[in-house]
């Protein structure tokens, strides 16, 4: 059977067919839209899905926020333009007329990469920093999800008590210094108003600022990482998503991380499927509930 996968992130949402071996077939992409209502997403994901359902069986969407019953509870509403809950699964499923599944992002991301490190890793954990800062954790090799669908959402622990208020309604997690948007919002002078994406381009110039920046998420991201191992005492940490996978940021963790005592320590990894593998995931996930 060939899956439809969708991935609903804060910048981009993407979507591709996937067949049985797990190789994506086609793939779109569209900008995640800017407004706040309902409507916006649900315009979008017609457009999204239009050129491929007719050519596949069931549909697996991956997305940020946390899912529940099939629907998308925004954790950090900033992330999807203020969008704070959206019957995720009724609406593909009227749009697609095809069965479906709905599992978070980061996830979903998880599980794809858990299945190409099976055979020598049973606990591991994936973080994606992009936009916003997800997780998702494999333990004893099963994803955990949660009762309430909030298990790996550790973009969303403390990181510095006087820190910045994050979208989420905390202070100081670590979604709001280390994600792109958390880096750009901390911009100041010369850099305010640029995106992630520029400031590392500044960094790599030379630029104080900018390289603090970097710095500053990547440090941070190191201390989550050692939070981490003492919780799941973890094999490993697989790292994904548009800034960590940014040149030389999984480099300046892995510096960060050499600095905490070698209990705290685990192996760091980048992502193996990139920007494929909520979408990956996803579809994994799907042929093992929807035959």
């Amino acid at each position: 059977m060939t899956t439809l996968a969708i991935d609903i992130g804060g910048t981009k949402l993407a979507a591709a067919l996937i067949d049985k071996e797990m190789y994506v077939i086609d793939r779109y992409e569209l900008a995640t839209p800017a407004s706040k209502t309902q409507d916006a997403l649900q315009i979008c994901l017609a457009e999204l899905v239009a050129p491929l359902a007719a050519r596949a069986q069931r549909v697996a969407i991956a997305s940020t926020g946390i899912i529940q019953d099939g629907a998308l509870n925004a954790i950090n509403p900033e992330n999807l333009g203020g969008l704070a809950h959206f019957p995720l699964v009724e609406v593909v499923t009227r749009l697609t007329r095809l069965p479906c599944i709905a599992v978070n992002d980061a996830q979903a991301a998880a599980w794809a990469e858990y299945h190409a490190l099976r055979e020598e890793i049973g606990d591991m954990v994936f973080l994606t920093v992009s936009t916003g800062v997800g997780g998702g954790i494999i333990s004893d090799g099963r994803l955990l999800v949660g009762t309430g669908g909030l298990a790996g959402h550790l973009g969303h622990t403390l990181a510095d008590p006087n820190g910045p208020r994050c979208g989420c309604g905390r202070i100081g997690c670590v979604e709001a210094i280390a994600s792109g948007r958390g880096i750009a919002a901390a911009a100041k002078d010369d850099l305010s108003g640029c995106d992630a994406k520029t400031i590392f381009f500044r960094a790599q110039q030379g630029h104080p600022q900018a390289i603090a920046l970097k710095q500053r998420s990547a440090q941070t991201l190191a201390r989550l990482i050692a939070d981490i191992k003492a919780s799941t005492d973890c094999q490993c940490v697989v790292i994904g998503g548009s800034v960590g996978l940014s040149e030389g940021y999984l480099d300046l963790v892995s510096t960060f991380l050499s600095g905490e005592p070698k209990t705290y320590r685990t192996q760091l990894l980048a992502a193996r499927y990139k920007h494929n593998a909520g979408l990956l995931g996803a579809a994994l996930l799907a042929q093992e509930v929807i035959s």
